[in-house]
């Protein structure tokens, strides 16, 4: 608009009067405009805009910038008249271009989790993201997700991480107790083979055991191995004396013994990693610790009552047997040994929904061509025949079922087949039915397995993280010494006066204002310094 001088001589001035001069209006105009731009400095790279455009997200960090006392809320700078945020710059461009167009895109080459971070800082929610970068969007999160679950089952040092960050110098001379030493230690030990030579023993021996224990277990259902045996026992009925005689089934007693030393390592293994376990209700809602305990408990149950003569023992006991079965989820066992295992039981997680479809699939073509076999053998059967069915196999629909599932799945069993020209048309199509349908979601589930298996080498190639140095703190009367200004109206999460010795945690809150909060009493503004146990000092700021 033009100023309101300029406005009026214009309206006042005679006809052959001389028009506003140009530089009076290109003045005016320059200073509105100037005065409606933005200037924001985010990592070194100055974006320009408007004060209109900021305010078309309300209540995000950029709408804050609007304001009239965003001069004192956040890292100013009057000489270049613009914000400053150490933020990622390529995107905060995407960020930008948000606020002007209203579609948030996600940029290709950025990781998921790091865009996350971003829009969350900037005040924006992640649901914004544009359909067509939503999956990009995922993928990286669903990665890294999966990296997660690959992760080295030895804890971390039990550390306050806030503390980490605030205190300047910790307490090296502090020692742990025997106990907390000990107990990640051992807990790796038997739970990571990865961790260590010794770990690495632990799992060769926990692999032998479990294949002697599977070996055992198929060897005990070989006639070879055993033997009929003839036991008397005299029954008391009344006045009357009964002897009679059982026949039992007896196994050699050397793979008795064997699948006993076998039981008593499981046994010792499983006490161990449930003594040393960090979180003892994880450890029982696990699956695999679940089989270990159910593969266990029959064998000292059958030698429990083994020499109880009561017919409820022997009841037990024949149960117990039928039971044995179980032992056989031992070679879950292996998933902790077999990185591809896992990789295995994470993909049929993973592709849940896939296979879910593919059973949908099959069921209906299952239903589809049972239903079209049945009828199409009977198109030439015997006149004289009133069931239609003495030709053909194909009693039923029902029993059609499994020749359609047998056929759809191109196995071919031989046991059932189509007699009659139109039932061999009906298996032609069941046929290239099931190849086109059993086609269609394999290879997202061989995606799937190709992704958590590279993920997973990926994972194990990974070296392992240094801790980090936390640097000393400037004593005073050093160089580096600075004093936190307590009435210093910038009120930045980027940058402060003496970044060795403060940090501030910015809430960020849509609907309200940017403040500085706190994450527990650790986390108050000390103003002095902080007397810790072994004399050391060290300065503690929000």
């Amino acid at each position: 608009m033009i100023s309101s001088v300029c406005v009026s001589s214009f309206r006042g001035r005679k006809s052959g009067s001389k028009p506003p001069s140009k530089s009076c209006l290109k003045g005016d105009m320059g200073r509105n405009e100037e005065s409606d731009k933005i200037v924001i400095n985010v990592g070194g790279i100055r974006h320009e805009t408007y004060r209109s455009t900021l305010k078309t997200l309300p209540g995000t960090r950029l709408s804050w910038l609007t304001e009239p006392d965003a001069f004192s809320n956040f890292d100013y700078d009057p000489k270049t008249d613009e914000f400053f945020f150490d933020r990622h710059p390529s995107v905060f461009a995407y960020v930008l271009n948000y606020y002007r167009t209203g579609k948030l895109h996600c940029p290709a080459d950025v990781c998921g989790p790091l865009f996350e971070e971003e829009l969350a800082f900037w005040g924006i929610d992640e649901t914004d993201v544009e359909a067509c970068c939503w999956m990009n969007y995922r993928q990286h999160r669903d990665a890294e997700e999966a990296l997660d679950s690959f992760e080295s089952p030895e804890p971390e040092p039990e550390e306050d991480g806030d503390l980490k960050r605030l205190c300047l110098q910790e307490d090296s001379n502090r020692k742990l107790g025997w106990w907390k030493k000990l107990q990640p230690k051992l807990w790796a030990l038997f739970e990571d083979p990865y961790s260590s030579k010794a770990a690495r023993y632990v799992a060769f021996a926990s692999l032998f055991f479990i294949l002697i224990s599977i070996t055992t277990f198929c060897l005990e259902t070989h006639e070879a191995f055993n033997h009929l045996v003839n036991r008397t026992e005299t029954v008391t009925t009344g006045n009357v004396t009964n002897v009679v005689e059982d026949v039992e089934i007896e196994t050699e007693a050397f793979l008795t013994y064997v699948e006993g030393m076998c039981v008593i390592w499981f046994t010792f293994e499983f006490l161990m990693r449930i003594l040393f376990c960090p979180d003892k209700k994880e450890f029982i809602k696990n699956t695999l610790n679940i089989i270990d305990f159910v593969a266990i408990l029959p064998f000292y149950l059958e030698v429990g009552l083994s020499g109880l003569s009561s017919k409820a023992a022997k009841d037990v006991l024949g149960f117990l047997r039928v039971v044995r079965f179980v032992r056989i989820l031992r070679i879950f066992k292996l998933t902790r040994h077999f990185i591809g295992l896992r990789v295995l039981g994470h993909t049929l997680r993973a592709s849940t929904n896939e296979f879910l479809l593919l059973i949908i699939f099959l069921a209906l073509g299952v239903l589809i061509f049972a239903t079209m076999i049945y009828y199409a053998e009977r198109i030439g059967a015997d006149p004289e025949d009133i069931t239609g069915s003495k030709h053909t196999t194909f009693k039923n629909i029902p029993i059609g079922f499994w020749w359609a599932v047998v056929t759809m799945t191109t196995l071919g069993y031989g046991d059932m087949y189509p007699a009659t020209w139109s039932g061999m048309l009906v298996g032609a199509l069941c046929a290239l039915s099931g190849v086109l349908t059993i086609a269609m979601p394999v290879p997202v589930i061989v995606n799937n397995f190709g992704m958590y298996y590279s993920l997973a080498m990926a994972k194990q190639k990974l070296p392992k993280k240094k801790n980090k140095h936390i640097p000393r703190a400037p004593q005073p009367g050093s160089p580096n010494y600075c004093k936190p200004d307590i009435k210093s109206p910038q009120r930045s999460s980027q940058g402060d006066s003496c970044p060795l010795a403060q940090e501030e945690i910015i809430e960020i809150n849509r609907a309200g204002r940017p403040s500085a909060v706190g994450k527990g009493p650790r986390l108050k503004l000390l103003q002095n310094s902080v007397e810790i146990a072994d004399g050391q000092r060290l300065l503690m700021v929000q």
